[in-house]
């Protein structure tokens, strides 16, 4: 069966609409309709139902579409493992990271590793939240260092809990306190980290409610920091993202407390090869001496 139907079936799926999915994959609406009706002819029933709120599975579609998604995967991990062997790379790991773990983590990691695995290539990118867990789900790379995100579907190997720290001027009135009420950033002109950040920072205030006034960047942290610096609003980081740094801003605790909690994302552990497997395990037993 044409894996380019089932895909754009489970993508049609998904996003609920002919025009969406066909903007995903790159077909024309047309084009999309006639795969989706050659699909259906193919199999013998109905998968989605048309009407002008979009698409939706069929109960027949519903019953079929986790064994498309397994097929799909199965296929996608044959191509990557043919693009392996082909490249030559079957003992190289592939790694995506958030910019602050790749500085302070992976150097230290990928070094010893390699102490005791000799040969063994390393190639590491950094991404966004957004673009590190989609690059796991397209089999660009074997794993993703980067914060949990409740809504993904990937397994996951928790780390360490990275705290967030309010950022302020350095004359930002604090009473003398160690830590920062949140509720204190009501209000307050907020420069919001970009990179995909704000998925960590929306968490801790919407648990308590608080509404600052949001401006929206596309700039690096270290750019946010010089920002704070001069007074153009306060900002949240992570302490892994301000270690080493002696900017002129103050670096508090929230009150009450918020982390993120750093891991590693990965396709299902049975589907990985050894020698990633084999990095996983010394990351989770080495991570804590960092």
């Amino acid at each position: 069966m044409d894996s380019k139907k089932l895909e754009a079936l489970a993508v049609a799926a998904e996003q609920g609409s002919f025009t969406r999915a066909a903007q995903q994959l790159g077909y024309t609406q047309s084009g999309l309709t006639h795969m989706m009706n050659s699909l259906e002819r193919e199999i013998g029933f109905p998968v989605l139902v048309r009407d002008r709120r979009g698409v939706r599975l069929t109960p027949a579609g519903q019953r079929i579409l986790p064994m498309v998604q397994q097929c799909l995967a199965a296929n996608q991990a044959l191509e990557r493992e043919i693009s392996l062997v082909n490249s030559h790379q079957e003992d190289t790991i592939r790694i995506a990271s958030y910019a602050s773990i790749a500085m302070h983590w992976l150097p230290e990691l990928i070094e010893q590793f390699r102490r005791r695995h000799e040969g063994v290539g390393i190639d590491v990118q950094m991404g966004s939240v957004e673009e590190v867990y989609r690059w796991v789900k397209e089999g660009k790379v074997d794993m993703a260092f980067a914060s949990r995100q409740e809504n993904s579907t990937l397994d996951w190997t928790p780390l360490k809990p990275d705290p967030l720290l309010v950022i302020l001027p350095r004359n930002f009135d604090t009473g003398g306190a160690a830590s920062l009420d949140v509720r204190r950033l009501e209000g307050q002109e907020f420069l919001m980290p970009s990179l995909g950040f704000h998925l960590d920072i929306m968490r801790a205030l919407n648990r308590c409610g608080v509404t600052p006034v949001i401006r929206d960047t596309q700039v690096s942290d270290t750019v946010i920091i010089s920002m704070v610096e001069h007074g153009l609003g306060v900002s949240i980081l992570s302490r892994l993202v301000l270690q080493g740094r002696s900017d002129d801003v103050l670096a508090l605790p929230l009150d009450p407390p918020a982390v993120r909690e750093l891991g590693i994302a990965t396709r299902p552990r049975k589907d990985l090869r050894t020698i990633v497997r084999r990095f996983i395990s010394f990351t989770v037993d080495t991570v804590d001496k960092l």
